[in-house]
């Protein structure tokens, strides 16, 4: 198993199978690890919510698992996925679409275009 962090959590990073690209980081503990491997479908713990939930259970979104690989170090795991529609809840194809740059009032976040 994993080397889980005091509340029972390592970090998941989603990437899109065919593309490589950066879709989402969430966390997973024991059954969410258990439960992604059971279904093929990426299921995560909410710690808003302090529960399971399945990525798509009410979007429809779903993301089917193609692979799951751990880091050397045992604190994250990558899962490959197959995405039904846009990972972001904000309707973004990932939660990754906006850039960090400087501006002259310290950073500022940019639309990244696809």
């Amino acid at each position: 198993m994993p080397k889980f962090d005091a509340n029972g959590l390592v970090t998941g990073i989603v990437t899109d199978h065919a593309t490589g690209e950066l879709l989402m980081v969430a966390h997973m503990n024991a059954d969410a690890i258990a439960a992604t491997l059971a279904s093929g479908e990426a299921t995560f713990f909410s710690r808003s919510r302090g529960r399971l939930w399945k990525k798509g259970e009410t979007s429809g979104h779903v993301m089917r698992v193609v692979e799951m690989r751990i880091d050397c170090d045992q604190d994250a795991i990558w899962l490959r996925c197959i995405p039904a529609g846009p990972a972001c809840h904000t309707g973004e194809r990932s939660c990754f679409y906006r850039r960090v740059e400087a501006g002259e009032d310290g950073p500022q976040l940019v639309r990244q275009e696809p």
